[in-house]
């Protein structure tokens, strides 16, 4: 399905029904928003992890403007203030009140972006191995010169660089940094979660590139106009969004919860998918 919101037309999915039975009657489940990461990756990647999440929530997932199925439209509005409005203005065609959004990597920035601007819009807030300034960058690098081998230190330089211009060269970056992104990686799998997705490196630069958003972007000013309840899951092994970033989130947001995944990289949907599952579960209940 298409929205056409603002200046642009988004592509989302719903999965599961809006109402359950419960003593007899019928009750309203939680609608939950899915906000996936990169710049320039889709949804795809976690409708199977976090797909069981439906018997409780009903999941809405989405793709960021010039991402996956939406629309491309103008590439100077790749930004995380356009994909903010984006996503209040897909809440408000939705018909919906506050709901529990959920962000991962990128996703999770864009989310405490929303949360901040729209604290009337937001119920629950996730936060999944993410950060809020800029320092993940230099501190990427030099995780990727402590543990990984010369291609992935090399494909590091290259996304800084933005050197990865073709949708082809997206994919195989994450193909070759999987065992970076994975504590348990397996290559057959993720070549077909890679196939199944879209790849648009045009937002990846925008944010990544030399003169890209994400190099000023610092979002630690708005973090205490968050008021929904907060949780905050890091993998212990992350290589872009170490845990130290998720940790000062957490000193930054009042009440929060932080778990941080001892077997997890940066897919925790991929390393700890059950407790990742449960975690949030057991936050909105």
């Amino acid at each position: 399905m298409k929205a056409k919101i603002r200046d642009t037309e988004l592509y989302f999915d719903i999965d599961g029904a809006g109402l359950a039975d419960q003593g007899g009657g019928l009750r309203e489940k939680p609608v939950a928003f899915i906000i996936h990461g990169g710049p320039g990756s889709d949804h795809t990647g976690f409708r199977g992890p976090l797909g069981p999440l439906a018997e409780k929530l009903q999941l809405v997932y989405f793709d960021h403007r010039g991402s996956g199925r939406s629309a491309a439209g103008d590439k100077s509005k790749y930004t995380l203030d356009e994909n903010v409005e984006d996503m209040e203005a897909l809440r408000r065609y939705l018909g919906l009140g506050p709901i529990v959004s959920i962000g991962t990597s990128y996703g999770g920035m864009v989310a405490m972006a929303h949360a901040a601007k729209y604290p009337g819009s937001v119920s629950h807030l996730v936060l999944v191995v993410t950060a809020a300034q800029p320092g993940f960058i230099a501190r990427s690098r030099e995780i990727a010169r402590e543990r990984g081998t010369p291609q992935q230190v090399a494909l590091t330089e290259d996304l800084y660089a933005g050197r990865i211009d073709t949708p082809e060269k997206l994919r195989d970056f994450h193909h070759h940094m999987g065992p970076l992104y994975s504590r348990s990686y397996d290559a057959a799998k993720s070549l077909e979660r890679l196939n199944r997705g879209i790849h648009s490196p045009e937002p990846l630069n925008a944010a990544f590139a030399p003169g890209g958003f994400m190099h000023t972007m610092d979002l630690r000013p708005r973090l205490a106009a968050i008021r929904a309840p907060t949780l905050i899951i890091a993998g212990r092994h992350d290589w872009i969004c170490a845990p130290e970033f998720s940790e000062e989130i957490h000193r930054s947001i009042p009440g929060s919860k932080l778990r941080i995944f001892e077997k997890s990289s940066h897919s925790v949907r991929v390393d700890e998918p059950e407790r990742l599952r449960q975690e949030i579960l057991d936050f909105v209940a």
